[in-house]
């Protein structure tokens, strides 16, 4: 688990900001076509959410508040707590998050492109990702134990 994020990724997330508020939903469907080719996975996800498109509108609202919060995480306290209880209802797992992070990131580059998608780009979002879903693995466990 990362103890901090450091300031370069910090920046280069915070970067992307402008570019996730004007192209976060195309990301997110991207990203959710690629993820639901595992029907595993699939089939965790409300699929009304995803044919009206409320589901990849609050996750590119999740990752835009997200990258524009990264260096004051306190602030997404609610945001963290919303999802961790989200994510217990649906039944997620830490093995969950790697298959995310595999859709999420190639949808960033396809979306954006090479020249704003750069390798330390998706590199500071992979650390970025990474540390969030530590957070939430965490908190998750925890709620977990206590419902056992």
């Amino acid at each position: 688990m990362s103890i901090s994020l450091s300031a370069e990724t910090i920046g280069i997330v915070k970067s992307t900001g402008p570019a996730l508020r004007k192209h976060g939903v195309e990301i997110t469907t991207a990203m959710y076509a690629r993820l639901f080719k595992d029907e595993e996975v699939k089939a965790m996800f409300d699929q009304a959410a995803q044919e009206s498109g409320e589901q990849p509108r609050r996750l590119a609202a999740a990752i835009l508040g997200y990258a524009e919060n990264i260096d004051k995480l306190e602030a997404l306290g609610g945001a963290v707590a919303r999802m961790v209880a989200r994510h217990i209802d649906t039944g997620v797992k830490p093995e969950h998050y790697p298959k995310v992070a595999a859709a999420l990131l190639p949808a960033i580059r396809e979306v954006l492109g090479e020249d704003v998608a750069t390798d330390a780009v998706l590199a500071a979002w992979a650390d970025a990702y990474q540390f969030l879903a530590d957070i939430l693995i965490a908190k998750e466990a925890e709620v977990y134990a206590e419902a056992a």
